[in-house]
Formats: C-alpha cells, sequence, structure tokens
C-alpha cells in the first residue's frame, strides 16, 4: 500500500492527465478520486487508462451504485468517509481493498465483522488526531488507520511515525504538486 493517498477532486475531465503527472512528477504514485463531482467515474477511467503503472482508487464512495461504477472504471481500491455494508460486500465479491470511514470502536467492531482490518480515520482533526488513534489502537491491535481530514505537511510524519498507520491521505498532495509545476501560486 502507498504511504501516500492524495485526495483528488476532478470538477472537469480535463484536469485529469494534468493532475496524475503533477503527482508523479511529485513522487506519488496513487490518487483517491473522489465522487463529489459529475466526472468522478470518467475520470477514474481515464487516470487508469493513462497511468497504468498508478494505484488510482475511488474516494467518498457512499453507496453500492458508486461503488458499481467506481469498479467498472477501473478503480484499484474503494474509500468511504463511513462505513457501508453493501459496499464492503461489493469489494469483498470482486476482491478490492475497501476503506470505509470508521471512528468509534463500534464502527471498528463493524468493520471487523466484515472482514476489514484497514480502515479510514476522518475527519482525524475532529475526532481527536493522532492521540485518538493511539487510544483505539489498544484495543484493536489488529486495525491499521488511515488518517485524513486536518492531516497537512506540518503534522505529516508524526502521523507516519506511528506503526499502526497504513498510510494518510489528504488533498494538501495535490496542491503541493501542483504547486511544483507553476500551476498553483
Amino acid at each position: 500500500m502507498d504511504k501516500l493517498i492524495p485526495v483528488v477532486v476532478i470538477k472537469n475531465l480535463a484536469e485529469t492527465e494534468k493532475i496524475m503527472n503533477a503527482l508523479k512528477n511529485d513522487g506519488i504514485n496513487c490518487a483517491e478520486i473522489t465522487f463529489r463531482t459529475d466526472c468522478a467515474a470518467e475520470a477514474i477511467a481515464l487516470a487508469v487508462e493513462k497511468f497504468p503503472d498508478m494505484n488510482i482508487g475511488a474516494g467518498t464512495v457512499i453507496n453500492a451504485g458508486q461503488c458499481e461504477k467506481a469498479l467498472k472504471a477501473g478503480a484499484k481500491f474503494i474509500v468511504s468517509p463511513g462505513l457501508s455494508e453493501d459496499v464492503a460486500k461489493i469489494c469483498k465479491a470482486n476482491g478490492i481493498d475497501y476503506f470505509p470511514g470508521c471512528v468509534t470502536p463500534t464502527e471498528i467492531m463493524r468493520a471487523l465483522d466484515l472482514g476489514i482490518t484497514t480502515v479510514k480515520f476522518f475527519p482525524a482533526n475532529v475526532y481527536g488526531g493522532l492521540k485518538a488513534l493511539k487510544a483505539l489502537s489498544a484495543p484493536f491491535p489488529q486495525v491499521r488507520f488511515i488518517p485524513t481530514g486536518g492531516v497537512n505537511r506540518e503534522n505529516l510524519e508524526e502521523f507516519l511515525a506511528f506503526e499502526r498507520i497504513a498510510a494518510v491521505g489528504g488533498s494538501f498532495f495535490v496542491e503541493d504538486a501542483l504547486r511544483k509545476i507553476g500551476e498553483v501560486k
């Protein structure tokens, strides 16, 4: 699994190649393209086609219909802000990793019941950040976390240093990559 997962919101399909190229140029080989826009499925399909060596997934997947569209587009992993049992079942049937948002012990236990051991912790800053992750790690030693929301350049290394962090997600990776190629001031 990639340690850095850029959360990518593509508002216009034409942005896809520019963003993916910027991420690759910045040494990032992964992207979570969110289902927050009408062109999400098309952007995933284009990214998968043009960047076959990148780990392209779908984010903000909140129901079975979106999950099916994402998988049809070629998504290699699925991320949700919460836990959807329908999405979990579709991913399991297709052999695709599913990272549901889980921030409470009850949600983590539901994920474990579904065979999921790596969960998204979102929004990390609202739910206690690294301190909360360390507390949740005690009763759930088999769980790894992907914190997003409130993770930034200032605290990135602190999160990555904790052994229970599978990866860190954030939109700031995209902005940083675009800035380096002169697309953002």
